[in-house]
């Protein structure tokens, strides 16, 4: 048998996130369960299509108008300006006057990889400043956008808190003119956020310095239940002259992971460079995947530009993020009735889909082959996954180990 041509193509590891899903979905264990999941489940653990979703989808079927044609390069111009009308505010002054740039994007990590791109291509030999941690792609994506990097303290492991006089230092110290990626709202891996008087810091040091901000939206709605409470710091930073960009996800708040629905916007100060980027923005989509999927963007769209639908999705947002901060207070409840060492406090205090529990690579180990419990290494568990029947076995498989591994 001859020799493959592609025999020197080395194989690369999984991917964290998937490679835990992958080996759940192997494991025949009855008891086990997935927390590395960025998905919501239900009380019942299962998949939950939203109930206004299911509703804009049937209308959508009903449509005669619709067609499967090509969107443009950009995707939806009506989508595009909802979207952006939801992180930015319906008085948003940069929308009103015309100075926002934007395109649809599969998804969250589209909308990254574009900007990424974009500023790549425009701010050569810039250096990207990221949290530390942060999502594990969001490296992977700036590497192959060519953006160089660098991070920013952001996580204290002793109070499993913000170590907001690190990241003030340091992006103090950053190079003029930098990038800074700031997730927006519900911090991914760590679940903890600036107070808003700490994000008036972070964009008082940002200004001073220069730098333009790189907001990663991927959770507005889902980390507090309210859409325009998660919104604060892009409005706040708008409202003080800021140029900035923004990656939006629709999958977790509405549901539409599978869809890819996303939107990457530049704000800027001139009408003038908004218009430049447009053409920069779709100069990167056009010879990536030339332009954006219709079906999602149309529920989303639906629901955005339809103020009964508006507030039916509020009130599931709620309903959902309701559900994952009750999951922490018995959580946390469960924990400490084991007496289990240490303070478990961060489990109520971080907030979002996930919990920094600050267990060790050993410890989280030790109970995925113990108890059949999946997470990431890094101890980051999804609060999508714990539900009132698997707190106390949960609850069990941690303190053995923090007591045993």
């Amino acid at each position: 048998m001859s020799t493959s041509s592609f025999a020197h193509v080395a194989e690369l590891p999984p991917d964290a996130i998937f490679f835990t899903k992958a080996r759940f979905k192997k494991d025949t264990d009855p008891r086990k369960i997935n927390l590395g999941i960025g998905a919501y489940r239900t009380e019942e653990g299962k998949p939950y299509v939203l109930k206004v979703v299911k509703q804009m989808e049937a209308e959508l079927l009903q449509d005669k108008s619709l067609n499967k044609e090509y969107l443009p390069i950009g995707g939806d111009a009506e989508f595009i300006r909802a979207s952006q009308q939801s992180i930015l505010g319906a008085n948003s002054a940069a929308l009103q006057s015309g100075r926002v740039a934007g395109v649809q994007t599969l998804s969250g990590t589209g909308a990254l990889r574009v900007l990424s791109n974009f500023l790549a291509n425009n701010f050569p030999n810039s250096t990207i400043f990221k949290s530390s941690p942060t999502w594990g792609n969001h490296r992977k994506v700036f590497l192959k956008a060519g953006l160089n990097q660098a991070d920013y303290r952001y996580f204290d492991k002793a109070t499993k808190g913000l170590d907001i006089a690190g990241m003030l230092e340091d992006l103090n110290n950053a190079p003029e003119r930098s990038i800074v990626l700031l997730h927006a709202c519900a911090h991914n891996p760590t679940g903890v956020d600036p107070t808003k008087d700490q994000w008036r810091q972070v964009m008082n040091v940002m200004k001073k310095r220069g730098h333009i901000a790189f907001f990663d939206s991927a959770y507005q709605g889902y980390a507090t239940g309210d859409l325009e409470n998660d919104a604060f710091p892009v409005r706040l930073f708008e409202s003080n002259g800021m140029e900035f960009v923004i990656a939006q996800s629709y999958s977790k708040n509405l549901g539409l992971y599978g869809e890819r629905v996303g939107c990457a916007s530049v704000l800027c100060s001139t009408v003038k460079a908004k218009v430049a980027c447009d053409t920069q923005l779709r100069g990167v989509i056009r010879p990536m995947y030339s332009n954006p999927p219709k079906h999602g963007c149309y529920i989303a769209k639906g629901i955005l530009t339809n103020p009964a639908k508006m507030e039916a999705w509020k009130k599931e947002l709620a309903v959902m993020s309701g559900r994952i901060d009750s999951m922490r207070t018995k959580l946390r409840s469960a924990i400490e009735g084991l007496n289990t060492p240490g303070n478990w406090s961060h489990i109520t205090t971080q907030i979002g889909m996930f919990t920094f529990t600050g267990l060790t690579p050993e410890q989280v180990a030790f109970i995925e082959q113990k108890y059949h419990v999946y997470m990431l290494k890094s101890g980051r568990v999804s609060m999508a996954g714990v539900t009132t029947q698997n707190v106390p076995y949960i609850a069990n498989a941690i303190n053995d180990a923090v007591r045993n591994a």
